[in-house]
């Protein structure tokens, strides 16, 4: 895995904890595959942390783009709003 500075690395975190966003789109804007990015939440989440993620995002459909439903647009709520130095990291 690359050297990440810590506004990327938070910004993944973010697109992983989302339901709606694959793990696909995390490859194409930063190049990490799946299993780094489980890797990447095992090494800056809390234990208990990431196994609640994992737990959420096994089997979720929307997490892999070949499985969504929808085949346009981009679902984003008008409250959702920007992670920054998010409390379920271990910084």
């Amino acid at each position: 895995m690359m050297n990440l500075d810590l506004r990327t690395v938070d910004r993944i975190i973010e697109m992983a904890w989302e339901d709606r966003t694959p793990f696909e789109a995390i490859t194409y804007q930063f190049n990490l595959k799946e299993q780094e990015v489980i890797s990447l939440m095992r090494k800056e989440l809390k234990p208990s942390s990431f196994r609640l993620w994992r737990k959420r995002v096994q089997g979720r459909v929307t997490k892999h783009s070949k499985k969504r439903p929808f085949d346009k647009g981009r679902f984003k709520c008008s409250r959702q709003k920007t992670i920054t130095n998010n409390s379920i990291s271990k910084r």
